[in-house]
Protein backbone atom coordinates (compact mmCIF):
# COMPACT_ATOMS: atom_id res chain seq x y z
CA UNK A 1 0.00 0.00 0.00
CA UNK A 2 1.56 3.47 -0.61
CA UNK A 3 2.24 5.94 1.49
CA UNK A 4 -0.52 8.13 0.24
CA UNK A 5 -3.15 5.61 0.50
CA UNK A 6 -1.97 4.87 3.98
CA UNK A 7 -2.62 8.08 4.81
CA UNK A 8 -6.06 8.64 3.80
CA UNK A 9 -7.06 5.14 5.39
CA UNK A 10 -5.49 6.70 8.91
CA UNK A 11 -8.17 8.19 11.65
CA UNK A 12 -8.66 12.03 11.13
CA UNK A 13 -6.68 12.39 14.29
CA UNK A 14 -3.32 10.75 13.40
CA UNK A 15 -3.86 12.57 10.12
CA UNK A 16 -4.67 16.18 11.73
CA UNK A 17 -1.64 15.39 14.31
CA UNK A 18 0.52 14.16 11.33
CA UNK A 19 -0.89 17.84 9.96
CA UNK A 20 0.44 19.79 13.21
CA UNK A 21 3.73 18.20 13.89
CA UNK A 22 4.93 18.26 9.99
CA UNK A 23 3.53 22.38 10.07
CA UNK A 24 5.57 23.14 13.22
CA UNK A 25 8.87 21.35 11.64
CA UNK A 26 8.50 23.32 8.51
CA UNK A 27 7.67 26.38 10.22
CA UNK A 28 10.76 26.58 12.64
CA UNK A 29 12.68 25.48 9.51
CA UNK A 30 11.66 28.71 8.17
CA UNK A 31 11.90 30.42 10.93
CA UNK A 32 15.71 29.10 11.53
CA UNK A 33 16.82 29.80 7.84
CA UNK A 34 15.13 33.27 7.83
CA UNK A 35 17.44 34.20 11.08
CA UNK A 36 20.56 32.66 9.90
CA UNK A 37 21.01 33.64 6.27
CA UNK A 38 18.68 36.88 6.69
CA UNK A 39 15.78 35.88 4.19
CA UNK A 40 13.23 37.09 6.15
CA UNK A 41 11.59 39.01 3.80
CA UNK A 42 11.29 35.97 1.76
CA UNK A 43 9.91 33.85 4.34
CA UNK A 44 6.88 36.35 5.11
CA UNK A 45 6.57 36.44 1.34
CA UNK A 46 5.71 32.47 1.46
CA UNK A 47 3.99 32.09 4.32
CA UNK A 48 1.30 35.49 3.03
CA UNK A 49 1.03 33.04 0.37
CA UNK A 50 0.74 29.98 2.07
CA UNK A 51 -1.39 31.33 5.74
CA UNK A 52 -4.50 31.56 3.45
CA UNK A 53 -4.97 28.33 3.14
CA UNK A 54 -4.83 27.85 7.03
CA UNK A 55 -7.38 30.93 7.94
CA UNK A 56 -9.66 29.19 5.40
CA UNK A 57 -10.15 25.89 7.61
CA UNK A 58 -10.64 28.27 10.83
CA UNK A 59 -13.14 30.47 8.41
CA UNK A 60 -14.82 27.21 7.29
CA UNK A 61 -14.95 26.26 11.13
CA UNK A 62 -17.23 29.41 12.17
CA UNK A 63 -19.09 29.04 8.82
CA UNK A 64 -20.88 26.16 10.04
CA UNK A 65 -20.88 27.15 13.89
CA UNK A 66 -24.01 29.48 13.74
CA UNK A 67 -26.36 26.49 11.98
CA UNK A 68 -24.92 24.02 14.16
CA UNK A 69 -25.41 26.06 17.24
CA UNK A 70 -29.22 26.93 16.09
CA UNK A 71 -30.43 23.65 14.85
CA UNK A 72 -28.84 21.34 17.26
CA UNK A 73 -30.45 23.84 20.62
CA UNK A 74 -33.95 23.95 18.89
CA UNK A 75 -33.58 20.00 18.81
CA UNK A 76 -32.84 19.52 22.10
CA UNK A 77 -34.43 21.75 23.87
CA UNK A 78 -37.90 20.75 21.50
CA UNK A 79 -37.01 16.70 21.91
CA UNK A 80 -36.71 16.24 25.35
CA UNK A 81 -39.79 16.31 27.33
CA UNK A 82 -39.76 19.61 29.83
CA UNK A 83 -39.55 17.68 32.46
CA UNK A 84 -36.72 15.61 31.30
CA UNK A 85 -35.17 19.21 30.16
CA UNK A 86 -35.63 20.94 33.41
CA UNK A 87 -33.73 17.93 35.18
CA UNK A 88 -31.15 17.38 33.11
CA UNK A 89 -30.53 21.32 32.03
CA UNK A 90 -29.94 22.03 35.39
CA UNK A 91 -27.45 19.45 36.16
CA UNK A 92 -25.57 20.63 33.02
CA UNK A 93 -25.12 23.87 34.19
CA UNK A 94 -24.23 22.76 37.94
CA UNK A 95 -21.27 20.59 36.76
CA UNK A 96 -20.04 23.26 34.25
CA UNK A 97 -19.91 25.47 37.26
CA UNK A 98 -19.17 22.51 39.59
CA UNK A 99 -16.04 22.15 37.04
CA UNK A 100 -15.37 25.70 36.78
CA UNK A 101 -14.91 25.32 40.55
CA UNK A 102 -12.30 23.01 40.44
CA UNK A 103 -10.20 24.05 37.44
CA UNK A 104 -10.02 27.41 39.56
CA UNK A 105 -8.72 25.33 42.28
CA UNK A 106 -6.35 23.58 40.54
CA UNK A 107 -4.85 26.76 38.50
CA UNK A 108 -4.50 28.87 41.84
CA UNK A 109 -2.78 25.79 43.65
CA UNK A 110 -0.28 25.28 40.93
CA UNK A 111 0.54 29.07 40.77
CA UNK A 112 0.83 29.63 44.21
CA UNK A 113 3.08 26.16 43.89
CA UNK A 114 5.09 27.29 40.62
CA UNK A 115 5.17 30.79 41.82
CA UNK A 116 6.15 32.15 38.32
CA UNK A 117 7.90 35.52 38.34
CA UNK A 118 9.67 35.34 41.81
CA UNK A 119 12.99 37.13 42.31
CA UNK A 120 12.37 38.48 38.49
CA UNK A 121 13.06 42.70 38.54
CA UNK A 122 10.24 44.68 37.04
CA UNK A 123 12.35 46.04 34.49
CA UNK A 124 13.42 42.54 32.82
CA UNK A 125 10.36 41.60 32.28
CA UNK A 126 8.95 44.89 31.14
CA UNK A 127 11.54 44.69 28.66
CA UNK A 128 10.25 41.80 27.47
CA UNK A 129 6.89 43.27 27.02
CA UNK A 130 7.70 46.20 24.54
CA UNK A 131 8.23 43.22 21.71
CA UNK A 132 4.14 42.73 22.17
CA UNK A 133 3.37 46.28 23.81
CA UNK A 134 1.31 47.95 21.19
CA UNK A 135 -0.88 44.85 20.95
CA UNK A 136 -1.52 45.18 24.54
CA UNK A 137 -2.46 48.73 24.51
CA UNK A 138 -4.62 48.29 21.82
CA UNK A 139 -6.34 45.48 24.32
CA UNK A 140 -6.37 47.89 26.84
CA UNK A 141 -8.04 50.79 25.30
CA UNK A 142 -10.68 48.51 23.81
CA UNK A 143 -11.47 46.03 26.85
CA UNK A 144 -9.76 47.74 30.03
CA UNK A 145 -12.50 50.15 31.44
CA UNK A 146 -14.78 46.86 31.70
CA UNK A 147 -15.64 45.98 35.41
CA UNK A 148 -16.69 42.57 36.24
CA UNK A 149 -20.58 43.75 36.83
CA UNK A 150 -20.37 45.32 32.92
CA UNK A 151 -18.99 42.27 31.85
CA UNK A 152 -22.10 40.75 33.51
CA UNK A 153 -24.58 43.13 32.62
CA UNK A 154 -23.43 42.47 29.07
CA UNK A 155 -24.22 38.88 29.12
CA UNK A 156 -27.38 39.02 30.48
CA UNK A 157 -28.18 41.54 27.54
CA UNK A 158 -26.52 39.27 25.02
CA UNK A 159 -29.66 36.55 25.78
CA UNK A 160 -32.16 38.30 24.87
CA UNK A 161 -31.07 40.45 21.67
CA UNK A 162 -32.81 40.11 18.48
CA UNK A 163 -32.09 36.20 17.12
CA UNK A 164 -31.74 38.05 13.62
CA UNK A 165 -29.21 40.27 14.45
CA UNK A 166 -27.42 37.41 16.81
CA UNK A 167 -27.02 35.03 13.60
CA UNK A 168 -25.81 37.46 11.85
CA UNK A 169 -23.00 38.62 14.27
CA UNK A 170 -22.64 35.44 15.80
CA UNK A 171 -23.17 36.29 18.96
CA UNK A 172 -23.38 33.01 20.82
CA UNK A 173 -25.08 34.13 23.33
CA UNK A 174 -28.39 35.71 21.92
CA UNK A 175 -28.09 32.47 19.58
CA UNK A 176 -28.41 30.70 22.59
CA UNK A 177 -30.78 32.41 24.31
CA UNK A 178 -33.98 32.20 21.21
CA UNK A 179 -33.04 28.99 20.91
CA UNK A 180 -33.34 27.42 23.83
CA UNK A 181 -36.97 29.23 23.91
CA UNK A 182 -38.00 28.57 20.30
CA UNK A 183 -37.01 24.70 21.28
CA UNK A 184 -39.22 25.05 24.79
CA UNK A 185 -42.09 27.14 23.21
CA UNK A 186 -42.37 24.16 20.52
CA UNK A 187 -42.86 21.49 23.20
CA UNK A 188 -44.51 23.51 25.54
CA UNK A 189 -47.10 23.56 22.45
CA UNK A 190 -47.00 20.05 21.69
CA UNK A 191 -47.92 19.08 25.21
CA UNK A 192 -50.63 20.92 25.91
CA UNK A 193 -52.29 21.58 22.94
CA UNK A 194 -55.48 19.27 21.56
CA UNK A 195 -55.35 20.24 17.88
CA UNK A 196 -53.84 17.39 16.46
CA UNK A 197 -53.56 19.68 13.44
CA UNK A 198 -51.00 21.86 15.18
CA UNK A 199 -49.52 18.85 17.04
CA UNK A 200 -48.47 17.72 13.95
CA UNK A 201 -46.93 21.10 12.75
CA UNK A 202 -44.91 21.44 15.75
CA UNK A 203 -43.58 18.01 15.47
CA UNK A 204 -42.83 19.02 11.75
CA UNK A 205 -40.65 21.87 12.91
CA UNK A 206 -38.71 19.18 15.15
CA UNK A 207 -38.31 17.14 11.48
CA UNK A 208 -36.83 19.82 9.74
CA UNK A 209 -34.38 20.69 12.46
CA UNK A 210 -33.29 17.03 12.27
CA UNK A 211 -32.83 17.41 8.29
CA UNK A 212 -31.13 20.37 8.72
CA UNK A 213 -28.54 18.83 11.09
CA UNK A 214 -27.99 16.32 9.05
CA UNK A 215 -27.31 18.38 6.02
CA UNK A 216 -25.24 19.89 8.39
CA UNK A 217 -23.20 17.18 9.18
CA UNK A 218 -22.46 16.28 5.67
CA UNK A 219 -20.57 19.76 5.27
CA UNK A 220 -19.17 19.29 8.46
CA UNK A 221 -17.44 15.77 7.22
CA UNK A 222 -16.13 17.98 4.02
CA UNK A 223 -14.71 20.34 6.27
CA UNK A 224 -12.92 17.38 8.39
CA UNK A 225 -11.61 15.91 5.15
CA UNK A 226 -9.80 19.40 4.64
CA UNK A 227 -8.35 19.64 8.50
CA UNK A 228 -4.77 18.04 8.05
CA UNK A 229 -3.89 20.60 5.18
CA UNK A 230 -5.48 23.08 7.19
CA UNK A 231 -3.66 22.38 10.40
CA UNK A 232 -0.44 21.79 8.55
CA UNK A 233 -0.75 25.20 7.82
CA UNK A 234 -1.82 26.50 10.65
CA UNK A 235 1.13 25.24 12.70
CA UNK A 236 3.64 26.48 10.23
CA UNK A 237 2.33 30.17 10.08
CA UNK A 238 2.63 30.39 14.08
CA UNK A 239 5.88 28.84 14.28
CA UNK A 240 7.77 29.96 10.82
CA UNK A 241 6.70 33.78 12.59
CA UNK A 242 7.97 33.30 16.30
CA UNK A 243 9.98 29.96 16.05
CA UNK A 244 11.04 28.48 19.68
CA UNK A 245 11.46 32.30 20.42
CA UNK A 246 7.24 31.66 21.31
CA UNK A 247 8.07 29.64 24.08
CA UNK A 248 11.43 30.70 25.55
CA UNK A 249 11.04 33.53 28.07
CA UNK A 250 8.06 31.97 29.19
CA UNK A 251 8.98 28.62 30.66
CA UNK A 252 7.80 28.83 33.77
CA UNK A 253 4.29 30.14 32.80
CA UNK A 254 3.80 27.71 29.54
CA UNK A 255 4.71 24.15 32.46
CA UNK A 256 2.92 25.96 34.38
CA UNK A 257 -0.91 26.38 32.57
CA UNK A 258 0.18 23.33 30.37
CA UNK A 259 0.55 20.96 33.55
CA UNK A 260 -2.47 22.26 35.06
CA UNK A 261 -4.94 21.86 31.97
CA UNK A 262 -2.75 18.17 31.18
CA UNK A 263 -3.31 17.41 35.17
CA UNK A 264 -7.41 18.34 35.20
CA UNK A 265 -7.56 16.23 31.85
CA UNK A 266 -5.40 13.02 32.85
CA UNK A 267 -6.26 12.91 36.63
CA UNK A 268 -8.72 15.15 38.06
CA UNK A 269 -11.33 14.68 35.53
CA UNK A 270 -10.78 10.39 35.75
CA UNK A 271 -10.91 10.12 39.18
CA UNK A 272 -14.41 12.09 39.00
CA UNK A 273 -15.56 9.76 36.37
CA UNK A 274 -14.41 6.93 38.03
CA UNK A 275 -15.94 7.76 41.42
CA UNK A 276 -19.51 8.53 40.02
CA UNK A 277 -19.68 6.31 37.11
CA UNK A 278 -17.61 2.81 37.92
CA UNK A 279 -16.18 3.13 34.52
CA UNK A 280 -12.64 3.29 32.85
CA UNK A 281 -11.89 7.07 32.49
CA UNK A 282 -9.17 6.87 30.07
CA UNK A 283 -11.57 4.62 27.88
CA UNK A 284 -13.87 7.85 27.34
CA UNK A 285 -11.08 10.09 26.89
CA UNK A 286 -9.94 7.86 24.36
CA UNK A 287 -13.74 8.18 22.53
CA UNK A 288 -13.40 12.18 22.57
CA UNK A 289 -9.45 12.48 21.49
CA UNK A 290 -10.54 13.27 17.94
CA UNK A 291 -12.52 16.82 19.72
CA UNK A 292 -9.79 17.31 21.93
CA UNK A 293 -6.90 17.64 19.28
CA UNK A 294 -8.94 19.68 16.56
CA UNK A 295 -9.71 21.63 20.02
CA UNK A 296 -6.01 21.74 20.91
CA UNK A 297 -5.31 23.45 16.71
CA UNK A 298 -8.37 25.53 16.49
CA UNK A 299 -8.02 27.23 19.77
CA UNK A 300 -11.58 27.90 19.67
CA UNK A 301 -14.36 26.02 21.63
CA UNK A 302 -17.18 27.28 19.04
CA UNK A 303 -15.35 26.10 15.80
CA UNK A 304 -14.86 22.45 17.58
CA UNK A 305 -18.40 22.48 18.40
CA UNK A 306 -20.11 20.17 15.70
CA UNK A 307 -17.25 17.62 16.07
CA UNK A 308 -18.05 18.26 20.03
CA UNK A 309 -21.77 17.31 19.08
CA UNK A 310 -20.48 14.13 16.74
CA UNK A 311 -18.02 13.05 19.09
CA UNK A 312 -20.83 12.74 21.85
CA UNK A 313 -23.24 10.82 19.79
CA UNK A 314 -21.39 8.57 17.73
CA UNK A 315 -18.42 7.51 20.35
CA UNK A 316 -19.83 8.15 23.89
CA UNK A 317 -23.52 7.20 22.65
CA UNK A 318 -25.14 10.43 24.69
CA UNK A 319 -29.05 11.31 23.76
CA UNK A 320 -28.84 13.09 20.96
CA UNK A 321 -31.43 15.52 22.43
CA UNK A 322 -29.16 16.09 25.00
CA UNK A 323 -25.64 16.87 23.37
CA UNK A 324 -27.54 19.34 21.41
CA UNK A 325 -28.38 21.13 23.95
CA UNK A 326 -25.37 21.06 26.76
CA UNK A 327 -22.70 21.12 24.00
CA UNK A 328 -23.46 24.31 22.54
CA UNK A 329 -24.72 26.06 25.91
CA UNK A 330 -20.79 24.36 27.14
CA UNK A 331 -18.82 25.43 24.20
CA UNK A 332 -19.89 29.86 25.94
CA UNK A 333 -20.00 29.25 29.54
CA UNK A 334 -17.97 26.57 30.37
CA UNK A 335 -14.20 27.17 30.37
CA UNK A 336 -12.20 25.04 32.38
CA UNK A 337 -8.95 25.82 30.51
CA UNK A 338 -9.53 29.57 31.25
CA UNK A 339 -9.83 29.55 35.10
CA UNK A 340 -6.14 27.59 35.38
CA UNK A 341 -4.69 30.15 32.98
CA UNK A 342 -5.99 33.52 34.87
CA UNK A 343 -4.44 32.73 38.48
CA UNK A 344 -0.79 31.46 36.93
CA UNK A 345 -0.86 35.46 35.39
CA UNK A 346 -2.48 36.65 38.21
CA UNK A 347 0.67 35.28 40.89
CA UNK A 348 2.78 36.64 38.23
CA UNK A 349 1.83 39.90 38.53
CA UNK A 350 1.56 39.31 42.13
CA UNK A 351 5.20 39.02 42.39
CA UNK A 352 6.51 41.03 39.71
CA UNK A 353 4.59 44.31 41.55
CA UNK A 354 5.28 43.23 45.13
CA UNK A 355 2.00 42.82 45.94
CA UNK A 356 1.95 40.24 48.79
CA UNK A 357 -2.19 38.18 48.93
CA UNK A 358 -3.96 37.53 51.56
CA UNK A 359 -6.30 34.40 51.79
CA UNK A 360 -9.78 35.97 51.13
CA UNK A 361 -8.08 38.12 48.27
CA UNK A 362 -7.21 34.64 46.32
CA UNK A 363 -10.46 33.16 47.19
CA UNK A 364 -12.19 36.21 45.95
CA UNK A 365 -9.87 36.31 42.90
CA UNK A 366 -11.25 32.71 42.36
CA UNK A 367 -14.80 33.42 42.65
CA UNK A 368 -13.81 36.38 40.06
CA UNK A 369 -12.09 34.11 37.57
CA UNK A 370 -14.95 31.47 37.36
CA UNK A 371 -17.70 34.06 37.02
CA UNK A 372 -15.55 35.82 34.44
CA UNK A 373 -14.25 32.50 32.86
CA UNK A 374 -18.31 32.62 31.72
CA UNK A 375 -17.72 35.91 29.32
CA UNK A 376 -14.82 34.09 27.27
CA UNK A 377 -17.52 33.31 25.13
CA UNK A 378 -15.76 30.32 23.26
CA UNK A 379 -13.46 32.17 20.33
CA UNK A 380 -9.71 32.13 20.03
CA UNK A 381 -7.81 34.70 22.66
CA UNK A 382 -11.24 35.64 24.46
CA UNK A 383 -9.29 34.88 27.86
CA UNK A 384 -6.40 38.06 26.95
CA UNK A 385 -9.65 40.39 27.94
CA UNK A 386 -10.60 38.61 31.47
CA UNK A 387 -7.03 39.54 32.52
CA UNK A 388 -8.06 42.83 33.07
CA UNK A 389 -11.15 41.96 34.76
CA UNK A 390 -8.43 39.92 37.42
CA UNK A 391 -5.62 42.27 37.79
CA UNK A 392 -8.21 44.86 38.48
CA UNK A 393 -8.43 42.49 42.00
CA UNK A 394 -4.91 43.30 42.50
CA UNK A 395 -5.43 47.23 42.75
CA UNK A 396 -2.91 47.36 39.56
CA UNK A 397 -3.19 50.61 37.63
CA UNK A 398 -3.56 50.50 33.77
CA UNK A 399 -0.01 50.75 33.60
CA UNK A 400 1.10 47.61 35.57
CA UNK A 401 -1.99 45.93 34.26
CA UNK A 402 -0.67 46.56 30.51
CA UNK A 403 2.85 45.30 31.24
CA UNK A 404 1.13 42.08 32.02
CA UNK A 405 -1.20 42.15 29.20
CA UNK A 406 1.73 42.57 27.33
CA UNK A 407 3.25 39.17 28.47
CA UNK A 408 0.03 37.20 28.03
CA UNK A 409 -0.23 38.33 24.30
CA UNK A 410 3.19 36.92 23.10
CA UNK A 411 2.66 33.96 24.70
CA UNK A 412 -1.35 33.75 23.98
CA UNK A 413 -1.11 31.33 20.96
CA UNK A 414 0.43 28.55 22.77
CA UNK A 415 -1.51 28.83 26.01
CA UNK A 416 -4.96 29.04 24.19
CA UNK A 417 -4.28 25.26 22.38
CA UNK A 418 -4.33 23.76 25.60
CA UNK A 419 -7.06 25.73 27.14
CA UNK A 420 -9.03 25.65 24.74
CA UNK A 421 -8.61 21.45 24.74
CA UNK A 422 -9.46 21.90 28.58
CA UNK A 423 -12.83 23.49 27.85
CA UNK A 424 -14.04 21.16 25.23
CA UNK A 425 -12.96 18.01 26.92
CA UNK A 426 -14.67 19.54 30.07
CA UNK A 427 -17.97 20.24 28.05
CA UNK A 428 -17.62 16.19 26.90
CA UNK A 429 -17.18 14.82 30.05
CA UNK A 430 -19.36 16.66 32.33
CA UNK A 431 -22.03 15.80 28.90
CA UNK A 432 -21.10 12.38 29.74
CA UNK A 433 -21.77 12.71 33.37
CA UNK A 434 -24.96 13.82 33.15
CA UNK A 435 -26.17 11.65 30.34
CA UNK A 436 -24.74 8.11 32.40
CA UNK A 437 -26.18 9.45 35.31
CA UNK A 438 -29.51 10.27 34.18
CA UNK A 439 -29.81 7.05 31.84
CA UNK A 440 -29.75 9.05 28.46
CA UNK A 441 -26.47 6.98 26.91
CA UNK A 442 -26.65 3.87 24.88
CA UNK A 443 -24.19 1.94 27.25
CA UNK A 444 -21.90 1.66 24.05
CA UNK A 445 -18.38 4.04 23.98
CA UNK A 446 -16.72 3.60 20.65
CA UNK A 447 -12.82 4.03 20.44
CA UNK A 448 -11.61 7.49 19.03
Amino acid sequence: MSLFRRYLHASLVKRVMVGLLSGAAVGAGLWYASAAFGIKEHVQQVMRVCSPFGTVFISLLKMIVVPTVFFSLVRGASSLPLRKLGRAGGKIVGWYFASMCVSSLVGMGLALWINPGAGASLSGWQELAQHFGSQAQAIAHADGAKSLAAILENLLLDFFQNPFRALADGNFLGIIGFAILFGISIRLVIETTEDDAVHAAMQSLIVLCDACMLAVNRIIGMVMDYSPIGVFFLSASIFSVYGPAIIGPYVTVLLGVASGILLLIFAVYPAVLALLLRQNPYRILGAVKEAMVLAFVTRSSAATLPVSIRVSEERLGVNRELASFALPLGATVNMDGVCIHLPMFAILAANMFGITLSFSELALMMVTTVLAAVGAGGVPGGSLMLLFIILGTLGLDATQIAVIVALAVGINPVLDMFETMGNVTGDLLCTYTVAAREGLTDGRIQPG
